[in-house]
C-alpha cells in the first residue's frame, strides 16, 4: 500500500505549509512512493484522517501507510533523525 501524506492546499499558517512541503520534498527525494491526498477538497478526507490518527481534532499532515497510521510532522521529523524513516512509514 503506498504511503498516504493528508495535507491541505487552502491554509492560512505557514507553518502548516513548510511542514507539508518539507513532507513532500523528503519523499520525493528519497524516491518513496505516496499519494497526496487534500483535506481541504473533501469533508470525508479529513474526517478519514481524524479517524486514522485517532484524534478527532488533528491538523495536516498527517501521514499513514494505507490504513495503518504512521504519525504527524514531529514524529516523522524524529524518525528522519533517528533514521528510522523506512519503519516509521511501516515499509
Amino acid at each position: 500500500m503506498p504511503v498516504k501524506v493528508f495535507y491541505t492546499s487552502v491554509s492560512g499558517s505557514t507553518e502548516i505549509k513548510k511542514k507539508q512541503q518539507q513532507i513532500l520534498d523528503v519523499l520525493s527525494s528519497k524516491k518513496i512512493e505516496f499519494e497526496a491526498i487534500d483535506i481541504s477538497q473533501d469533508s470525508n478526507t479529513k474526517d478519514e484522517m481524524r479517524e486514522l490518527a485517532n484524534d478527532p481534532t488533528a491538523l495536516p499532515p498527517q501521514i499513514c501507510n494505507g490504513n495503518e497510521y504512521c504519525g504527524n510532522y514531529e514524529a516523522f521529523l524524529e524518525a528522519i533523525e533517528n533514521e528510522q524513516l523506512e519503519g516509521f512509514l511501516k515499509l
